[in-house]
């Protein structure tokens, strides 16, 4: 599947799980090597990410599948219990 990456932005992002991250703001992207390396997310859920910033990026590895919303893997969460441990 191919799509425009500006169709990209604005997109919902969940977990695979069904829990609500934030937004598709931006993305970030290796030039040399032509391929995206990061989602910046906007609209991040708090519950989530313990952050004072308005955003925050995470890898493109995480991502599932991404149409009309995306989808991420949910290492968001197992990550947040790790550091609450």
């Amino acid at each position: 599947m191919r799509a425009e990456l500006t169709s990209l932005f604005g997109l919902n992002i969940y977990t695979n799980t069904g829990v609500y991250v934030g937004k598709l703001q931006d993305l970030v992207i290796d030039i040399e090597e032509q391929k995206i390396t990061g989602l910046a997310i906007s609209d991040i859920n708090r519950e989530l990410f313990d952050l004072t910033s308005r955003g925050v990026i995470i890898p493109y590895r995480w991502v599932i599948t991404a149409a009309d919303i995306i989808i991420v893997r949910d290492v968001i969460q197992r990550y947040k219990k790790r550091k609450e441990d």
